[in-house]
This record gives C-alpha cells, structure tokens and sequence, in this order.
C-alpha cells in the first residue's frame, strides 16, 4: 500500500495519536506517497462529467490536502482556483506541488476551517474529494451551508460517492472495524483524531443539502462499472444553488 518514499508505521502511528489537523501537518510532506491521496482515475471522471456543465469562471477544492482537486479544477475554470484546508502543512505541500500560472486561471491558498468558510459568492464551483469521513454527521449542515454561501447563484458542488459496500464484501468489514477502532481511540484519548468511512450515507447528505438549499442531481460514473442490481458503484453528486430571483 505504501511506497519507500511513503510515511513509515511508526510516522503513521504518530499521526493517528495525535489531533486531526496536527495529524495532516505530519503527514502532508509523504501524503502524496500513500494510498490516501485521491486516486486519478477519481479525478479524470469527475472533471469529464463536469465538463458538459460549465465552463466555470471561479474553483473552489474544499478540503484541497496536496492540491490535486486543484490540478483537476484548473482546465475547468477561466478566472481562479483556490484551494481551502485547515493543515498548515498540507496547504505547504499544494503550494509547491502545484506551481502558479503565468497563462489560464491564478490559483491560491486559503488556510480556513471548512466548518467555517470564510467565501460568500466568490465561485462557481466547488469540489471535495476524500474528506468527508472527517466530519461527523452532526457537522455536515455547517459544511453544506459554507459551501452554499461560497457558491454565486446557480453554482454547482460536485463530490463523487460510492455505492455502500455489501455485506458479503471484505471492504465492509475492513471499514467497519477501521470505524470501531477509531471510536474507541476517539473515547480514550484526546485530541480526537476525526476519520470514518461508514458517516456519510447518501441518503443522511442528499437530506442535508436539500437542508442547505441546494437542488441535488447524482451522475453516474459509468467507468466504474455497476453493481450486480444494475445501480452505478460509483455515482457524482451535483448540487446546484438557486439562481438569484
């Protein structure tokens, strides 16, 4: 899972003891080097089926870790792309990872909490891609309305999410003892270090976006196949904010 330039058990251990952003500030120099990074072909998808929707002037990457939202973003949007995190350190590794652009949209880094963007009408659209399960589900209403603040009229938030896995299948067992373990860490120790992968339902986030008055869509990602009932393993979810009246 790891390559040689990756964090060490030790380096990994460290990180989950400590708190969520501390934790990232750690890991930030070798993310890029685990499987934790967002894989390609996620992105390549994501920004093909968003293609047909724009163009876009403005980009915002919330949660944008090492920037490759970023990097998707920027064929996209004519104007800028930002990219938000709360990690000191990861926000350091996107800064030199992607390098700014004399041609096509500026790009810059913003150090915020999510829970608390800090944008109103400043973009078009707005991607995440892997960081949901470090909220809680009492803290999506707060994230989807900063997100709805950030957005002009008409604008989009487009996050890919997967099919539940079944119960005949290791990952669900794999995630659900992954969950356990970090609720027990969570009750022993504090600072909590906030990562699940059983949090974010599609049903709780589609009722909780309608709550923060987005109009929800979901787009198949046709390349990742389907399930044997025929429903798509890997769906985007496009929520659009009200055109102004």
């Amino acid at each position: 899972m790891f390559t040689s330039q990756g964090p060490t058990l030790r380096e990994l251990a460290v990180q989950a003891l400590s708190s969520t952003e501390h934790g990232y500030d750690l890991l930030a120099p070798k993310f890029d080097h685990t499987p934790f990074r967002t894989p390609g072909r996620f992105l390549a998808a994501t920004a093909e089926a968003l293609r047909p929707l724009g163009p876009f002037g403005a980009g915002l990457d919330v949660c944008c870790g090492t920037g490759a939202g970023v990097e998707t973003l920027l064929p996209l949007c004519r104007e800028r792309v930002t990219g938000v995190d709360f990690s000191a350190g990861m926000l350091a590794a996107a800064a030199a990872g992607v390098p700014g652009r004399q041609e096509g949209p500026a790009v810059e880094w913003v150090r915020a909490d999510a829970r608390a963007l800090p944008f109103a009408e400043g973009f078009d659209l707005a991607v995440s891609f892997g960081a949901f399960g470090h909220f809680l589900p009492a803290e999506r209403p707060a994230l989807f309305a900063g997100v709805h603040r950030s957005l002009r009229p008409g604008g989009l938030f487009a996050f890919p999410i997967g099919a539940p896995q079944p119960l005949s299948s290791p990952w669900y067992w794999a995630m659900l003892g992954f969950d356990g373990t970090m609720r027990v860490r969570n009750l022993l120790r504090r600072p909590r270090f906030v990562m699940y992968y059983r949090t974010f339902p599609l049903g709780g986030v589609r009722d909780d976006l309608a709550d923060a008055g987005f109009d929800v869509r979901l787009l198949p990602l046709e390349e990742f196949g389907r399930r044997p009932d025929g429903s798509p393993r890997w769906r985007l979810v496009v929520a659009r904010k009200a055109e102004r009246a």
